[in-house]
């Protein structure tokens, strides 16, 4: 064969079957080449009885006066050198010897003395996997899918839960980092959705949750979710802080789910969703898709899983915070309005992923989408006009220079008025205005229709104008029909109550 050296069995082979044979049938069958066979008849003798070709080099060594006096003592010094930083080095100390022919033999003979000299490499043990033994979780970036939201681009994350024996797989969408709340309510969703329990769970040193939080916050961090384990009756472990491998089971799987989503988002035709609820069920499918190819395996392990526990998990951070005069909170560097009847109480939050509860005592007052503050940008509100439109109303100019007033339009119209509005007059008007229009569409409950109408105008040239506005949208006030009502005499019921009597006699 093509690279290999022949012995003496193959050519005693050749010689026996080519007294019966062709040149080509006999090379096949002896395993050498036709070329091979051809200068074997020209001499028959066997390999080993032939003299041995000298061994010398064709062309001279060009690591020589390189390879021992330099290249060896670096990589005795530091044996992870790479080939390619080698030959730059040496590239640099002399440019006038090195060229690009140089690096193929470089690395040839670095990959002998390394596994000559080198050091021990990692080595990786295979795993036999035991049905009901352990589940994961991992969190995975997926912004690269290019997904829009309601026209915005959504930089998100994965948690990712998955069993190791049987492949089933739960995947949630997480807006912010990796954190409590979203690595809680996750490994709640997936556990609920599967049925059970596994006996241990596996994820990572949790490095990114515990990023910039000092030593108590840390340590109540690592009680929680020992916790949170603990509840379920599963056994908590971790892997080594940068070996990602030991957590392969769910590692392997984070480019799987990716490539997943990525070819479902191809078959659509689009990464384009009106809200993150269809987004989140449409993500919810794809992996549904997977589990279900799996179904048997996951319906074997899921009857050894144990069972759940009948209440649910604490997925949540809590705060406790006090509503300023401001008739807002501040919570993890945003601002956050609620109703100006709760100015000077202490509010109990819960803080999940995706939103914000609120509690005053032990009742529940509303419910926060949650916001963050990208790296380096400057302050956020999470503002809802209804909160605070009554006080507006009785002071319509702080709105020309309100903190959080870009953050106060319900829609994009309500925006283009206010810019519409003091691009042409003066702010104090155009302040009033747009208080009288918020007003309109928290008293009416026509933010939407409003919005349309504000557009329309805009769209038209003109400036939205309050009394048009309120004279569309606010109903006519119809006059109350004339009722005349004629009361019967008592002696009409007199008459009645004898007419029954005398039915009823005998």
């Amino acid at each position: 064969m093509t690279g290999r050296h022949i012995n003496d069995q193959q050519v005693r082979l050749y010689m026996r079957l080519r007294t019966d044979h062709t040149q080509i049938t006999s090379s096949t069958k002896a395993g050498l080449s036709v070329a091979t066979g051809r200068r074997t008849e020209g001499d028959p003798r066997v390999p080993s009885a032939k003299k041995q070709r000298r061994v010398y080099r064709t062309r001279p060594d060009p690591l020589a006066g390189l390879w021992d006096e330099e290249i060896v003592p670096m990589l005795q010094a530091a044996s992870g050198l790479r080939p390619i930083s080698l030959f730059d080095e040496l590239a640099r100390r002399h440019p006038d010897r090195i060229g690009p022919s140089f690096r193929r033999t470089l690395e040839r003979r670095v990959a002998e003395w390394k596994a000559l000299h080198g050091a021990d490499q990692d080595v990786m043990f295979r795993q036999i996997q035991q049905p009901g033994r352990m589940g994961l979780s991992d969190f995975t970036d997926v912004s690269d899918l290019g997904v829009v939201v309601a026209g915005q681009r959504l930089e998100h994350r994965l948690y990712h839960f998955a069993l190791a024996c049987s492949g089933f797989e739960h995947v949630e969408i997480v807006l912010g980092g990796e954190s409590y709340p979203a690595l809680a309510s996750g490994l709640e969703n997936a556990l609920r959705l599967l049925g059970g329990a596994p006996r241990e769970h596996r994820s990572d040193s949790l490095s990114a949750a515990f990023r910039n939080l000092a030593k108590p916050d840390a340590d109540d961090l690592t009680k929680r979710f020992e916790a949170l384990v603990t509840h379920f009756g599963m056994v908590p472990s971790r892997n080594n802080r940068g070996v990602a491998h030991e957590n392969g089971a769910i590692e392997s799987r984070h480019g799987h789910v990716k490539k997943r989503l990525a070819q479902a988002l191809l078959l659509r035709g689009s990464a384009s969703f009106d809200d993150l609820d269809a987004y989140r069920a449409f993500a919810a499918d794809v992996v549904g898709q997977h589990n279900r190819r799996h179904a048997a395996m996951i319906d074997a392990e899921r009857a050894v899983l144990k069972p759940l526990p009948t209440q649910p998990a604490m997925t949540w951070e809590e705060r406790t915070v006090r509503v300023t005069s401001a008739s807002g909170f501040m919570c993890r560097h945003v601002f956050y309005t609620v109703p100006s009847r709760l100015v000077g109480h202490r509010l109990h939050l819960r803080i999940h992923d995706d939103r914000i509860e609120a509690y005053l005592g032990g009742s529940f007052l509303l419910s926060l989408p949650r916001g963050r503050r990208p790296k380096g940008a400057g302050a956020v509100h999470v503002v809802d006009y209804h909160h605070v439109i009554a006080a507006l109303r009785a002071k319509p100019g702080a709105l020309a220079n309100l903190a959080y007033r870009d953050a106060l339009w319900p829609r994009t119209a309500y925006r283009r008025a206010w810019e519409a509005l003091i691009a042409d007059g003066p702010v104090r008007d155009a302040a009033r205005t747009m208080v009288g229009l918020l007003a309109l569409a928290h008293d009416r409950g026509v933010e939407a229709d409003l919005a349309a109408a504000i557009d329309e105008t805009l769209d038209a040239g003109e400036r939205p104008d309050l009394a048009v506005m309120l004279r569309r949208f606010t109903p006519k006030a119809a006059a109350a029909p004339e009722v005349s009502v004629i009361l019967p005499p008592l002696a009409a019921y007199d008459r009645l109550i004898a007419m029954a009597g005398a039915e009823m006699a005998p």
